[in-house]
């Protein structure tokens, strides 16, 4: 019996389990997914952080109508603070990035003032002139005050992100020289057919060219699961019964590509359960990928078996199969995505419809999805410009313009 595809998606998602943690470099952990909360090991910014190249002071004196300063001496960034003269007229010479001297409140930028350099061979004191400028400097003026951006022991990255460069600045300031990231998991991929041959091989009149687990292996290593094998077995049963048994042992995830349908030789259904898988659901009332098989090994290895149809086998990867790795790998769930048809579409009844899509935005930010019709599930040129699909409801077979319906990207 044919499930929808929201029932096939809770049945995976029930039969998902976490992969288990580890910790990894900060240098090799883009890419990964964060596992652990990230945290202020101290105030962010750590110190009263000066923002212009200028001079530091107190601003109670530009209040008084002190307009001339003498410079008592230079700081730049990574230097201890100086400590500010008591007489009111005293000033740092400072650059971006230092700590404010103490007992100043604010810097003066360059080019509000004016300099003049000490006389008499150097021994009278430098002088810097705010003039009328004075009134426009109050306290923390170019001053990126301490913990301004946040207290020590403040959440900035919640776990269940996948870390990019953003985070991993984070980590880096906050002082992870390690992170707790999901294991990253070994998958395999295999594709089933004599029909199929080698890329660079001989191709005769009958046969076609391996591609399916070529596009699922680039797809998932774009999103962020590189650590894929690829295989091939013929239609032979010894073959696939060998194959399946190392692949199982050793393996995280599974994908096979072809051998779900209802054949003579479509072997894979039976052999995976005399080896233990045990069958959650085969066939989803859809189009493409009505044969799709989900099972669980006896070690909880998800196996993962696509129509061998291109278009099919890639809808099915992005509906199902990265959802489920996500999930497995402890990341939090994104909201959904949804878009207006662009065009009317009517669409085959009791299935549900999986629609390649380009999307563009309308005349009010909005966005829409024009539909893009692939000639079968095995045109998969005919992806090729389209940014996802949609899916359709099986209960209609008539969907107007403007109708708002989920849509599901592309990696």
């Amino acid at each position: 019996m044919l499930i929808t595809p929201a029932e096939a998606e809770k049945l995976i998602r029930e039969n998902t389990r976490l992969l288990h943690r580890e910790d990894c470099p900060l240098t090799s952990a883009h890419g990964r997914v964060l596992r652990a909360d990230l945290r202020a090991d101290r105030d962010l910014p750590p110190f009263d952080r000066v923002t212009m190249d200028g001079y530091a002071l107190r601003s109670s004196s530009l209040a008084a109508g002190v307009q001339m300063f003498r410079v008592e001496g230079v700081q730049a960034a990574g230097m201890l603070p100086r400590v500010l003269g008591l007489e009111p007229d005293t000033c740092v010479e400072i650059m971006t990035g230092s700590a404010l001297p103490t007992g100043a409140d604010c810097v003066v930028p360059y080019e509000e003032t004016t300099r003049a350099e000490g006389a008499n061979g150097g021994n009278s004191p430098t002088l810097m002139n705010v003039g009328k400028a004075a009134g426009k400097f109050q306290p923390g003026h170019a001053v990126h005050l301490r913990g301004s951006d946040h207290p020590a022991g403040a959440l900035i990255v919640r776990g269940g992100v996948r870390l990019t460069g953003r985070e991993l600045a984070v980590a880096a300031a906050c002082g992870y020289s390690f992170l707790t990231v999901a294991h990253s998991p070994k998958i395999a991929i295999v594709t089933t057919g004599d029909e199929l041959v080698e890329v660079e091989a001989g191709v005769a009149p009958h046969q076609i060219r391996r591609s399916n687990d070529l596009a699922l292996r680039a797809t998932l290593a774009l999103a962020g699961y590189p650590r894929v094998d690829r295989f091939h077995v013929r239609d032979v049963r010894e073959e696939i019964e060998h194959r399946l048994w190392h692949v199982l042992a050793e393996y995280d995830v599974m994908l096979v590509t072809g051998g779900v349908s209802k054949g003579k030789f479509d072997f894979l259904p039976d052999e995976l359960a005399r080896q233990g898988v045990r069958k959650i659901f085969h066939g989803v009332a859809q189009r493409p990928g009505k044969p799709f098989w989900f099972g669980m090994s006896a070690r909880s290895t998800p196996v993962f078996a696509l129509p061998g149809n291109p278009v099919a086998a890639y809808t099915c990867l992005h509906r199902y199969v990265l959802p489920a790795l996500a999930q497995a790998s402890g990341m939090t769930p994104p909201p959904a995505r949804t878009a207006a048809l662009a065009t009317a579409v009517k669409f085959e009844p009791k299935l549900a419809g999986l629609l390649p899509v380009k999307i563009h935005s309308g005349p009010q930010a909005e966005t829409l999805a024009t539909p893009e019709l692939v000639n079968t599930s095995g045109d998969f040129a005919g992806l090729v410009g389209t940014d996802g699909f949609v899916e359709l409801p099986a209960e209609r077979n008539e969907f107007p313009a403007g109708e708002v319906v989920r849509f599901w990207p592309w990696v």
